[in-house]
């Protein structure tokens, strides 16, 4: 049930990074926190798997600050990748 509070952290996280990078009307308001929430539950199973125990700093350093490290280069990402779509949409279309 500890990941919970992993999955809940990361979330919260996530909802600070949406709003600290730019370009926020070119992608959804769920899409950071859900990409967090989510590399957060990978990061924290992993290391469950390889034997990273819950009182170990390791595996919420990792499982929360590792997710939003992962969300915030994912949203950057689609924000270029969407910049430049809408770029080339215009300049096809001529406008």
């Amino acid at each position: 049930m500890y990941i919970l509070l992993a999955l809940i952290g990361a979330c919260a996280l996530g909802i600070a990074v949406h709003f600290a990078i730019g370009g926020r009307e070119l992608r959804g308001v769920a899409v950071t926190p859900a990409i967090a929430t989510a590399a957060a539950a990978v990061l924290y199973t992993g290391l469950q798997w390889l034997g990273v125990g819950e009182d170990s700093v390791w595996l919420w350093l990792t499982s929360i600050l590792g997710s939003v490290v992962i969300a915030a280069a994912a949203t950057v990402a689609i924000v270029v990748l969407r910049r430049r779509s809408d770029a080339a949409a215009r300049a096809a279309l001529g406008i």
